[in-house]
């Protein structure tokens, strides 16, 4: 366990009281996160409720999605 010297910065307090429903695991965003980005990528207004609703509370698939974007904007570029 990991102790704090300070109080919560907004971001991370927002994410920790975001409405997360529809409800989507981490396991369930990972299986679905390279269609995801690429439907992003392709199509910027695209919209995956559950997935976006996940990606705003979750730092670690968030980061993830963000790392994966970057890559294919990479690879395609």
């Amino acid at each position: 366990m990991s102790t704090s010297d300070g109080p919560l910065s907004p971001t991370t307090l927002a994410s920790l009281v975001i409405d997360t429903e529809p409800y989507l695991s981490c396991d369930d965003c990972f299986e679905r996160m390279d269609e995801y980005v690429e439907r992003r990528l392709a199509d910027p207004d695209h919209d995956d409720v559950p997935m976006s609703t996940h990606l705003a509370g979750c730092g670690v698939c968030a980061e993830e999605a963000a790392t994966l974007q970057e890559l294919l904007r990479a690879d395609a570029g």
